[in-house]
């Protein structure tokens, strides 16, 4: 049987999925990459730092915080950047809101029509309208926490180089809470449509990285660790995952010594479960979910976990710049003409890198994005070869629809991972390794 599905749908960007399973041997099972590659690392190069985290905010349109985010943390380090408390929390608010925003796209448009037997959620307009109102009532809640704290839904305009131009009202803070709080009805209803979801059973242990807990669940900080016992330093990252290019692919790939391993929510959830608030836990309990789950269809399950913690998360936040008061402030200054530095933060899709190096003109030298969906493309690739072997045997349309199920489950952003610079390789051919293009920082 050869099965080519030619440009999946239901996620972000361009790929294809081709099986050749014949006589009880699976000859070829590949994820091809398609998009076209965007090399913004080679456009960031001369940008002066201001213009920095604005450029690689338009890298994506689902996730364009967490390149901010990640962006603005790397500069800063590099150039000696002091942020205030009201900054780091205005900082975690807006990656709330962005996890949040991706998370219930997610679970409502792109995953849930699997499990309700439609192409689609709209085509529901009729029969499940209040699933359909639901879904677009808690997609709002996430795109006006982003818009009040980044001055936009998507794009955020008010974050800069050691701080933010403008900060929030007060009055607009407490009325997204209240949103916040607003929306627990619906996020019940939300855990009670996926509890009844039948994932299909596909036990895959993988080793899983996301940066280290900390005194909260995995959203920011400067280790990294991974479920198999490795912890290293974020500017170390070289040390644990390895970057490399398949030809089929205008992404790259990754893998640490074990392997292909997995980044994002069942990444989050192995090393950080402890920190999720009771609520969430509570969540987890109800969904299945535990830090040793290891079916990546229960990714959408955790994607849900991960939603009801951060709307915890979110309000607490909230709480606390209300109560201390949220006044302007000037953005801090470079203490330092220029130098290295590598940043890191989880994005919905998991552990999101940014390495830069500046001349003493505070422009961009070189610069590295490690993307979260690139990281885990080797990883759905060693998964969608167990379930052509688990589910194998039976209808063809069946197989079809369980393999796309499973690469929508992980909610990959291709475009995103698309961003191959001109390095040096070593060897040749396919699972060539990628050089560094930055020196350790």
């Amino acid at each position: 049987m050869r099965l080519e599905v030619r440009h999946l749908t239901r996620i972000e960007g361009h790929a294809h999925l081709v099986v050749d399973d014949r006589n009880g041997e699976l000859l070829e099972c590949r994820l091809e990459v398609v998009e076209a590659p965007r090399f913004f690392e080679a456009i960031l190069r001369g940008r002066h730092y201001r213009d920095v985290a604005p450029l690689v905010s338009r890298i994506c349109g689902v996730c364009s915080n967490a390149h901010t985010l990640v962006s603005l943390a790397a500069t800063e380090a590099a150039l000696g950047v002091e942020v205030s408390e009201q900054t780091r929390d205005l900082r975690r608010l807006l990656g709330c809101g962005e996890i949040l925003q991706s998370h219930l796209l997610h679970l409502y448009f792109m995953a849930a029509p699997d499990y309700l037997g439609t192409g689609s959620i709209f085509p529901l307009d009729r029969r499940r309208r209040d699933l359909l109102t639901r879904a677009l009532r808690l997609k709002r809640v996430g795109t006006e926490l982003c818009r009040v704290v980044g001055g936009r839904p998507i794009h955020p305009v008010t974050p800069r180089v050691g701080g933010f131009a403008s900060v929030p009202e007060p009055s607009d803070l407490r009325a997204v809470r209240n949103r916040l709080v607003q929306a627990l009805p619906d996020l019940e209803a939300t855990v009670d449509l996926v509890a009844g979801f039948e994932f299909p059973r596909l036990e895959q242990p993988a080793e899983c990285l996301s940066l280290a807990p900390g005194e909260g669940y995995p959203l920011t900080g400067d280790r990294i660790v991974s479920s198999a016992g490795g912890d290293v330093a974020v500017c170390a990252y070289r040390e644990m995952i390895e970057e490399y290019v398949v030809d089929r692919a205008t992404a790259r790939f990754a893998r640490t010594a074990r392997g292909p391993y997995r980044v994002g929510p069942l990444a989050r959830l192995a090393n950080g479960f402890d920190r999720l608030a009771p609520m969430a836990a509570r969540v987890a309990e109800a969904l299945g979910v535990s830090p040793g789950t290891a079916n990546p269809y229960r990714i959408v399950a955790a994607r849900l976990v991960e939603v009801v913690h951060w709307v915890d998360e979110a309000i607490r936040l909230i709480d606390r710049l209300l109560v201390r008061g949220v006044r302007p402030e000037p953005p801090a200054e470079p203490a330092t003409a220029g130098g290295r530095a590598v940043a890191a933060v989880e994005a919905p899709r998991g552990l999101l890198l940014h390495a830069y190096e500046y001349d003493r003109s505070g422009r961009i030298v070189r610069a590295e994005c490690i993307i979260p969906t690139a990281q885990n493309l080797a990883r759905i690739e060693a998964d969608l070869r167990a379930a052509v072997l688990r589910f194998r045997g039976g209808d063809r349309e069946a197989l079809s629809r369980r393999l796309q199920t499973l690469v929508r489950a992980y909610d990959p952003c291709i475009s995103c991972a698309t961003h191959r610079v001109t390095v040096e390789f070593a060897g040749q051919g396919e699972g060539r390794t990628q050089r560094s293009v930055l020196p350790p920082a």
